[in-house]
Order: structure tokens, then sequence, then C-alpha cells
């Protein structure tokens, strides 16, 4: 059976799921019969598209189904690029099957959620597989609509209609701008198969919108700034789960996307267009994180990071199209395969940090971090996997974060190559922009692990947490190993992601299996290595001597005290850091800047019993300045038009009347 008709059958089974679940979703046991099937489909389908990845990438597997156009058929392929996002969107939707069946024990509507959840795997696999213009936006629009009904499975819930909502218009627009995209790939002739769009010719004007449009379509559904207003609304809506596969993986299916049409399709780049992509990209890292740094609820606050990661993928995404465009191809491949290993590395430790949060709920009720504390105590390994998605997030070695980005960031070292003085100062500048982001991830995951895990309970819900059930544990533990996996053994993923690099962009970085001691060298040995197997042993032993050294040489007793209440003598939980006590020096720095924070302080005079009292201001400027006004204007034109129906026949005559003599007027001074 060849690869593509093996993904084929996958999504067959994916969608038989989806109808077995609308009969079953109200019976006793149907959660865990329909996530132990998507469980093993897309176990297969990962299997296969591992096998395609590391085996016979150098041969594309098509298929042609009878169905879409009556002229085209419906296009399916399976080739290097899309067997690594399929390996992306399975294991993906594995690692939340197998969540799923301890965390879908707690659903209140699974009625809601069953039929969706493998319908939406199906969708995303098929957007990957598409080989048409017309197959792949079916799909993309199916993906869309089905993940809008995850969204909307607890609706009832406050701002989940609001979520919903944003997420539908955000998702049509971007349909939109990728239907306009592909209209004016397939130009006059419309052809709508991928394999004729690759062979055309485009004009540098119609190449320059169809980047544009793409920016706005995959870079809507993906998150770029500023159309990522639908993702702190519609992340924490949906269950967990659902939010690590919209965050982890369909965020991902955006770049796929994006890649498959502007690398692939487009043809050569130019370097302008990088400047576009690297701007967007270092722009979006930078107000992601600041975002998440201001938030208090934890799915909303993953959801801001999962921008902030966005952006450096496409930050990387720029490089490599400046590179190309300059036919630097190592250099190309080298800042690639840094967006591919982080779109890899993003899907385990996200989805990981995801599944946290979703045992934080189950477990307490709560979101909101200043509600929570001390659960370290009370679920030591939800708290220990948790400790191992932050660390990866926060880009530190060993783990995983920490190799994507050294490979981002040894592609910024290549910029003096570039000839462009454009980019020249462009690639250092947004160099800092990304290693200023890296840093405040660094301190926001220590807000979100350190007010959320550590100190002492703020509320009764916390206090009496227990410990999730052993899927959701091992499903964490699973991703939690692939991030230190891939952290110390960076080079086979290197080598793995070859092929892809190859595909697109005809060249690929040299094969790291040749290395001694399991090190990476991603241009030359002189120039710059890593080796994450021995900077781990490093760690281990180094923390273990000083261990060792501190309990036998510090004090020969063990001391307890009080904990120190930073001056004040009140040791009450609540006078602990809280989540905005914690970002107030960065809300201080870049706070009036990004988002005009003001901190209103009531502080009563001397003798007055009322409580001194703290509140913060902070303004969404890119809601209040492009999405507020435009929905302003949409409900008075609205009001407005809406009179129309409230005419008199006379008046509809004269209107109709008044048309007619418009329209005879435009046509006679058209000819």
């Amino acid at each position: 059976m060849s690869g593509v008709i093996l993904q084929m059958a996958c999504v067959a089974g994916l969608l038989g799921l989806a109808v077995l679940a609308i009969f079953l979703s109200r019976a006793k046991g149907a959660t865990a019969v329909i996530y132990s099937g998507t469980l093993v489909v897309s176990a297969i389908a990962l299997i296969g598209s591992l096998r395609w990845l590391l085996g016979d990438t150098a041969n594309a597997a098509d298929l042609t189904l009878p169905i879409g156009l009556p002229w085209l058929g419906a296009h399916f392929r399976l080739d290097a690029l899309a067997s690594f996002f399929l390996v992306v969107v399975n294991l993906g939707g594995a690692a939340a099957s197998l969540y799923g069946l301890g965390y879908g024990h707690h659903e209140q509507a699974p009625h809601r959620v069953l039929p969706f959840f493998s319908a939406f795997l199906a969708g995303m696999n098929l957007v990957v597989l598409a080989d048409d213009a017309f197959s792949y936006l079916l799909c993309w629009e199916f993906m869309s609509l089905v993940s809008w009904a995850l969204v909307m499975a607890h609706h009832r819930e406050a701002g989940n209609a609001k979520a919903g909502y944003v997420y539908l218009v955000m998702a049509s627009f971007g349909t939109l701008a990728l239907l306009l995209a592909f209209g004016l790939l397939a130009g006059p002739a419309g052809d709508y198969g991928f394999a004729a769009i690759r062979a055309a010719q485009h004009t540098p004007y119609a190449a320059a919108l169809v980047l544009i449009l793409m920016l706005l379509g995959a870079g809507s559904k993906a998150g770029l700034v500023p159309l990522h207003v639908w993702l702190p609304l519609a992340h924490p809506a949906a269950p967990s789960h659902v939010s690590a596969l919209m965050s982890g993986v369909m965020t991902k299916v955006a770049i796929y996307g994006f890649i498959r049409v502007v690398f692939d399709l487009l043809g050569p780049p130019t370097w302008p267009a990088s400047v576009v992509v690297l701007f967007l990209g270092s722009i979006t890292a930078v107000m992601g994180i600041l975002y998440a740094m201001m938030e208090k609820d934890l799915k909303r606050l993953l959801a801001y990071s999962t921008i902030e990661n966005i952006g450096v993928i496409f930050a990387s995404l720029g490089l490599a199209l400046a590179f190309q465009a300059n036919g630097l191809k190592l250099a190309a491949a080298l800042a690639f395969t840094a967006a591919l290993f982080h779109v890899l590395n993003h899907s385990f430790f996200k989805s990981l940090l995801f599944f946290g949060a979703g045992a934080v709920l189950t477990a307490t009720g709560e979101r909101d971090m200043d509600k929570l504390g001390g659960l370290i105590h009370r679920m030591p390994f939800t708290s220990f996997a948790v400790l191992v998605g932050c660390v990866a997030i926060s880009a530190l070695p060993p783990f995983n974060g920490f190799v994507s980005e050294w490979l981002m960031f040894q592609a910024v070292l290549q910029s003096p190559d570039l000839p462009q003085w454009a980019l020249k100062i462009m690639v250092p500048a947004a160099g800092a922009m990304l290693a200023l982001a890296a840093a405040l991830a660094a301190a926001c995951f220590v807000k979100f692990f350190g007010v959320t895990f550590l100190s002492r309970p703020r509320s009764g819900a916390a206090e009496t947490a227990d410990e999730v059930d052993r899927y959701s544990l091992t499903a964490m533990f699973i991703l939690a190993t692939l991030c230190l996996l891939a952290g110390i053994l960076p080079g086979p993923v290197i080598d793995a992601l070859s092929p892809v690099t190859a595909e697109i962009l005809g060249s690929a970085m040299p094969i790291q299996a040749n290395e001694a001691w399991l090190s990476i060298v991603p241009i030359a040995e002189s120039r710059s290595s890593y080796n994450g197997l021995l900077v781990m042993v490093f760690i281990a032993i180094s923390a273990s001597l000083a261990v060792f050294f501190i309990h036998r040489f510090a004090s020969h007793a063990l001391r307890r005290g009080p904990a120190w209440g930073c001056g004040f003598s009140d040791s009450v939980p609540a006078a602990q850091y809280s989540s905005a006590s914690f970002a107030q020096p960065i809300r201080r720095v870049f706070g009036a800047l990004a988002f005009h924070a003001r901190d209103h302080v009531e502080m009563p005079a001397p003798g007055d019993i009322r409580p001194a009292r703290l509140r913060i201001e902070l303004h969404d400027l890119i809601w209040e300045g492009i999405y507020a006004p435009i929905v302003g204007a949409v409900a008075w034109s609205s009001e407005w038009l809406n009179r129309l129906q409230f005419l008199t026949i006379r008046q509809y005559l004269s209107l109709v009347f008044a048309t007619l003599v418009t329209l005879l007027l435009v046509l006679a001074i058209w000819s």
C-alpha cells in the first residue's frame, strides 16, 4: 500500500469515527471508544508518515479521486513536506487522544466534542494531503468549521459565544484571502492543480500580491500580529486537549500552507518579500510574549505564548527567504531547518503545557493563577511534567526549545553575507528582538510555574486538589520525554528534516550523523557546534556536586524558619507574589508603549478602615485601534440598512426607480 493511500485510509477511519460518535456520544463508554479509536488511527497515520519521511521521500505518491470539480477531480499527494507535517498532526492527535481517555470523562457535554474531535483530526490531515486549490480550500474550510464547533462546545460559559463568533469571522476572512491567492496563482487558464501552478510563471506583481494574501490567510490562522485576536479567545474556550490541538497542531497546518505556496508553488523568492516576513515574525514574537506576560489566566497565557512561537517560526522562514533569494543555499537550509525544528518542538511543549493546564483545571476548577499555588505538593507528577514544558519553551538547555532557537540565531549570524544593506540592518535588528522575546519567555514561564505550582495555596480548591488520572499523566510524560530527547539528540531530527529542506530549497544542512559525540555542526565546526548530551551530563554533574557541597559543608544542621514575607509580617497566602506583581517590572518598562498600562492605587488615609486597592488598567491597542472601529462600522451599517425593511410601497418603488436611473447613468458614462 502506497503512503498516500494509507494516509487517506486513516482519514476515512477518522471520519467514520466521527459518524460513529454521533450515535454513541450520549452512551456510556462512548468517550473510551472514540478516543481509543482516534488514538489507534492517529498512531497508524503517524507511523506511516514517519516511515515515508525517513524512507521513500524521493518519489512523491499521488492519488486522484473522482470528486470535486468535474474537470479536475480531487488530487492528494504525499511528499517530504507533507509527510513531515503529517508527523506533527498525527503525533499531536495521538497525544490528545490518549489525554482525552482520562480528561474526557470530566467533559459535561461529550456529544458536543466527540464527533468533531475526530473530524478535526481528519480535516487537518486532508489539508496537508491536498494537491489542488479546490480540494485544499474545501478541506481548509472543513477544518475551520469543525474546530469552531469545538470552540463552541461550552457555549453557555461566559465569553465563549464571543470567542466562537470572532473565530468564525477571522476564519472566513482567512479563507477569502486564500481563495484570492489561489485565484491569482491559477491565472486566466484556471489550472487549480498544484503541479500546473508550480510549473507556471508568475509576474512579480502577482507574486507580491500572493505573498500578502498568504500572510493574511495563513497568518490569520497561525496567529500573526495583528491577525491574532481570535487566538486568546478561542483557545481558552475549547476543551484543554482541543486547545492543545489548536495551538500545537492547527497553527502548524497554517504554516504548512504558507510554506507550500510561498516556497513551493510561487517560484523563486525576492529579497523584499523576506523583509516583510521577517519584520512581521519578529514583531509577532515580541508582542505575543508581552501579552502573555500580562496574563493571569493559564490558558490565555499559553495562547499568547503560541503567538510568540509563531513569530519565531515566521522570522526563521523570513531568513530562509532572504538567503534563498541571494543564492546562499547553506544558510537558507539552516534557517529553514530551524523553522521546521521549531514547528516540531512547539507541538511538543505547547501540547504538554495545555495538558498541564487542563490537569490543573480538572483538579481545581480554576484557571486564574492568583487562586492557585502550592500544587507541587498536591499534584507532584503534573508539576514535574509542566516544569519540563516550561524549561523547554523557555529555550533552556538541554531541552528541545534551545536547539531550534540556537539554530535560528546561527542563521542570524550569517547576515553579513547578505548583499543588500536593508537586510544587513534588518536581520540583526530582528535577531535582537527575538533575543528579547526569548528572555521575556523565560520570565513569563517562571511566573507561570512559580505562581501556579509553588508557594502556598491561595484558595480552598488549590488546597484540596488531587493528582489527575493515569492517561493524562502518561500523555504528559510522553511529550516531556520527547522534549528531552529532541534536545539531547538533535542530530537525528535535523537529518530527518533534510529531505524536506532538499525538496523545497534544493539544498540541505550537512549530515549530522557523521559528527562525533552526537554533536551538531550547522555550518562548520570552526564557527559553532552544540552537543546536547554533553550539556545535559554537565548540568547533572554540576547540580549534583552543588547539592552535595551545600548539604555537606554549608551547614551541619538543618534550620527551619518562616518564609520571608518581602518585608511584611503578615504571612497569609494572599501576601505572596501574584501574577500581576511578578509582571510589574515588565509592565512598567513596556506597558506604557504596548498596552497604555496604568496602575491605579487607592490608599485610604490613616484611620480609614477601607482596604487599599490596586487596579491595573491595560488596553489592547490592536483590538481598539483596528477591530473595534470595524465592528462599530459594521454595527452602524447594519442598523441603518435594517430600516429598509420598514419602508412603504411608495418608498420601495422610489428606491427601485432611483437605483435604475443610477445604473443607467453609470452605464452611459462607462460606454
